[in-house]
């Protein structure tokens, strides 16, 4: 008996999450053009809309929607829309097929998927487009995820978001990106973007740059499941696993991370008995997995081992920072990044005291890059206060508040300011 309406709109909105990226990676590997295979998935989409409620949701929902966005290009071609060899092709081989059984529905979407979702996300996320195209394109198409959730995820105009998309589609289809997996050297170079854009919405979610709350969960979980399969696709990257290990590990805390009012809760004040042991422990097999295949950890690897340290630790007053400094000594040599020097700098203040954080940090000041980063007065302003010099730290602390742009940080920094005022409380 088929669903009601909105059951069926919720299974279909469930089905379009799973599948949708398979059935895009599918069609452009048919198409050799994202843009048009996005748009034959979302015709298939609208047809399910229609006919689902009435004829309830089929066995294989997948396979018949690659079905369905087959039978569309054909209807395409013979409106005229397709005039090129290649589609014209693509015609004849789609309409041999188009009394297909059952059983080949069921097959419809057996083809090499694994390989086509990997390619389809190294030409969401190649290099060609800007980085925030990048994220945008990833999200849509391999997260499912709508031009509006996207927006309202980084707070800015839906408008925004589908410009980046629509120019994104564009740029790769006038650089005419092939639809493959790149080999040798440029693998390396083109995994890294990839590994980039999963990272960037996975601390989007972890940490918001802005608006009024601290975490969004939901972009969390979508890095990681990009992450997940992306680590199936290509298993013996070490790399790969390290970014898998790390989110895995500081997604356990995510739970802890905020209070009953939304407010933030620092790493050392969290209840860790809070912490996802489930996730932990994925973190931590991923992390070995890395170390295994790594003859030296890389930048992602580094930093989950730094994150495991923390995991490993029963309490904050037992993490083994000595361990972790000399993992941020490796980090930093190798990324040369200004970021990494003011985690640093806390890492050796909590091993050595806060005058080796504040030298370190001291040393970043007139670096340009962080000109406008928050936590570099942050974490000034934590030293400082433990050093006693609470005229100082409630000038960088306030400083610091007047960069973010997350209301719930800005909160925090300034009650931090104002606890200046009151001496050495903690």
């Amino acid at each position: 008996m088929p669903a009601t309406t909105p059951d069926t709109h919720d299974a279909i909105d469930a089905v379009w999450r799973i599948e949708s990226a398979r059935l895009i990676a599918g069609l452009t590997r048919i198409t050799g053009d994202v843009g048009l295979a996005e748009d034959l998935a979302q015709d298939a989409l609208v047809v399910a809309l229609e006919r689902w409620p009435r004829s309830g949701i089929p066995d294989n929902p997948g396979a018949w929607l690659m079905a369905t966005a087959k039978h569309r290009a054909i209807d395409q071609l013979r409106r005229g829309k397709m005039l090129d060899r290649k589609h014209e092709q693509l015609g004849h081989e789609l309409e041999a097929g188009r009394d297909a059984g059952p059983a080949e529905l069921d097959a419809a979407i057996d083809d090499p998927i694994g390989d086509d979702l990997l390619r389809l996300m190294f030409i969401a996320c190649h290099p060609v487009l800007s980085t925030e195209a990048r994220v945008a394109l990833t999200l849509r198409l391999l997260g499912g995820l709508t031009t509006d959730e996207i927006a309202r995820a980084f707070l800015v105009p839906e408008s925004t978001v589908a410009q980046r998309i629509v120019r994104a589609k564009r740029t790769l289809r006038e650089a005419r990106v092939p639809f493959d997996v790149p080999r040798g050297a440029e693998l390396t170079a083109r995994l890294a973007s990839v590994l980039e854009v999963i990272y960037l919405v996975f601390n989007e979610g972890y940490s918001a740059t802005a608006g009024d709350e601290w975490v969004r969960p939901a972009l969390c979980d979508d890095a990681l499941r990009l992450g997940r399969i992306l680590a199936e696709l290509v298993p013996a990257e070490p790399e790969v696993h390290g970014l898998v290990g790390l989110m895995e590990i500081q997604a356990s805390r995510l739970r802890a991370r905020v209070g009953p009012g939304g407010e933030p809760i620092l790493l050392a004040d969290q209840d860790r008995s809070r912490w996802d042991q489930l996730l932990v422990r994925r973190g931590l097999a991923a992390l070995e997995q890395a170390e295994q295949l790594a003859g030296a950890l890389g930048p992602y690897a580094l930093q989950a081992a730094i994150a495991a340290c923390h995991a490993r630790a029963p309490t904050a007053d037992e993490t083994d920072w000595t361990r972790i400094t000399a993992l941020y000594d490796a980090l930093a040599q190798l990324t040369q990044s200004p970021v990494v020097e003011v985690n640093r700098a806390v890492a050796y203040t909590m091993a050595f005291g806060p005058a080796a954080g504040l030298e370190i940090a001291d040393a970043l000041q007139s670096e340009p890059a962080l000109a406008s980063y928050h936590l570099l007065p942050t974490v000034r302003g934590d030293f400082l206060f433990k050093l006693g010099r609470f005229d100082e730290a409630r000038a960088e602390f306030e400083r610091a508040a007047g960069l973010t742009r997350n209301a719930r940080e800005r909160d925090l920094l300034r009650a931090r300011a104002a606890a200046c005022a009151r001496g050495p409380t903690p």
